[in-house]
């Protein structure tokens, strides 16, 4: 029996283990993959206490202090999950099953790939799925942003004070995005948009050197030297795993309050998963820490007293 039982092992997932295990509470961490979104990033600058971090050391102090703390980590795969009459839930995992008075989902959001040759292979050696995390990288150098919703705009609108160059390709022949975001990136002049057009492969030497992609009017094909590529064509929510015991928005993440509470009682959602807007690893982390002291209420209130209170 654990008290809490929290399915990602990501920053929020870290987060929230570590804030549990120092609440005494019997704490479970289970992830397929340790660090979740950030192994996609190469080098953080914009995580406090950190001029510049590289990812796998960022996930690899996460983790320590997670389990130093006194949370469990299982490197798993959630397959089901029951609530009880009593109220727990049981959680199936790919290897063994666990029962637990509360949960936190923290799964993060997987970015939609391209699915072209040279994407994983250059992934973090010039393929990027964070302008916000990556952009500084690029600074001076040529990239491209390929994408037509507010996220590649942004991301083109962000990388245009950054790089040199920025050629955003899409797919379709207008934008799916705001407006005046649209007519703000078209007034840059250091950026070309290429409509109607899809990446056909990403190839290099040890690092993303070029692009090459196809009109798909005119058939034409165009390779394109540049140093990065910026993938927003979308992030997933695979949350179909408690969609009986949540509310989801039409992107399927889960609905939270400001507790991070969902509709289920003892089921609470915490960073990328969520309805909240904004997907930057201080906000999961933040949202995981409110969660997490919200699920140690919800224990307090079912007559749980064994746990050490701690004062903060």
């Amino acid at each position: 029996m654990y008290d809490l039982i929290i399915i990602g092992a990501g920053p929020a997932g870290m987060t929230a283990g570590m804030y549990a295990a120092r609440r005494e509470m019997k704490t479970m961490i289970i992830g397929s993959e340790v660090g979740g979104q950030l192994v996609w990033a190469s080098e953080i600058e914009n995580y406090p206490g950190f001029k510049l971090v590289n990812s796998f050391e960022l996930i690899e102090k996460m983790k320590d202090q997670a389990v130093s703390a006194g949370a469990e980590l299982k490197v798993d795969s959630v397959k089901k999950i029951e609530r009880l009459e009593s109220g727990n839930f049981q959680i199936f995992t790919t290897r063994d099953s666990y029962e637990a008075q509360s949960v936190i989902i923290a799964m993060g959001l997987s970015p939609r790939r391209l699915t072209v040759p040279g994407e994983l292979e250059y992934g973090g050696k010039g393929v990027s799925y964070c302008a916000n995390c990556d952009g500084p990288f690029f600074k001076n150098k040529s990239v491209s942003v390929i994408g037509g919703g507010n996220s590649a705009l942004d991301a083109a609108e962000i990388m245009s004070k950054i790089a040199s160059q920025v050629y955003l390709i899409h797919r379709a022949d207008k934008f799916k995005a705001f407006e005046s975001l649209i007519k703000e990136v078209e007034s840059r002049p250091n950026v070309e948009i290429i409509l109607n057009s899809d990446v056909k492969e990403i190839s290099g030497n040890g690092k993303v050197e070029r692009i090459k992609i196809l009109d798909s009017k005119t058939g034409q094909e165009r390779e394109i030297s540049l140093d990065g590529v910026f993938v927003e064509v979308g992030r997933i929510a695979s949350t179909d795993l408690v969609a009986d015991f949540v509310d989801r928005n039409e992107k399927a993440q889960i609905i939270v309050n400001e507790k991070g509470e969902t509709r289920t009682p003892g089921l609470y959602a915490a960073g990328d998963v969520t309805n909240c807007e904004t997907k930057q690893i201080t906000v999961a982390v933040g949202h995981a820490t409110i969660a997490t002291l919200n699920a140690y209420q919800y224990l307090q209130s079912r007559g749980n007293s064994h746990f050490s209170v701690k004062k903060y």
